[in-house]
C-alpha cells in the first residue's frame, strides 16, 4: 500500500512541475519568436511533447516510488528537487526568456541528474531501471534540439 501512495504523491509532483513549467514558458512554442526561429529537422511535432511528457512522467513518478520506498534517504529527495528545479525553469529560461544557451546548460545539467539517478540507483532498482530510461532519452532528444537552436540562431 505504501509504494502506491508513494506513485500518487510522484504522480501530483511531476504533473505540478509540468504544470509549473507550462506557466512559465508562457505559450512558448506558439508564439512568433519559436515559430520564426531555425529548428531542427528532427523536431517532433507537438502534439508528440503533451504524449512523450505525460509518458515520461507516469514512467519516473513509478520509478521515484520504487526508489524512495527502497532508498528513503535525503540524497535521492536532494537529487530528485535538482531535478525538479532544472526540469521546471528550462522551459521559462528557453521559452519565456530566450537564453537558449543558458537554457542549454540547464539541460545538460538536467541530463546529467537524471543519467545519475539511471546509473547510481540501478543495482538498487534492477529491471525498474528501465522506468527511467524514456525521460533519459527523451532530454537527450531535447538536448540536441536545444543545442540546434543555439547554433543555428
Amino acid at each position: 500500500m505504501k509504494l502506491f501512495r508513494y506513485i500518487f504523491i510522484f504522480l501530483i509532483i511531476n504533473f505540478g512541475a509540468l504544470y509549473i513549467g507550462n506557466i512559465l514558458m508562457n505559450d512558448g512554442p506558439r508564439t512568433a519568436w519559436y515559430q520564426n526561429i531555425n529548428q531542427a529537422p528532427w523536431t517532433p511535432p507537438g502534439w508528440l511533447f503533451g504524449v512523450a511528457w505525460s509518458t515520461i512522467m507516469i514512467c519516473f513518478s513509478v520509478y521515484m516510488a520504487y526508489l524512495y520506498k527502497t532508498m528513503p534517504n535525503s540524497k535521492v529527495k536532494i537529487l530528485f528537487a535538482i531535478q525538479f528545479i532544472l526540469n521546471v525553469i528550462w522551459n521559462y529560461i528557453f521559452f519565456n526568456q530566450h537564453l537558449v544557451g543558458v537554457a542549454l546548460i540547464c539541460i545538460i545539467l538536467l541530463s546529467l541528474v537524471v543519467g545519475k539517478f539511471l546509473f547510481a540507483y540501478k543495482d538498487q532498482l534492477k529491471t525498474k531501471s528501465l522506468l527511467i530510461l524514456p525521460y533519459f532519452i527523451w532530454l537527450i532528444v531535447a538536448t540536441s534540439l536545444n543545442a540546434y537552436v543555439f547554433i543555428y540562431n
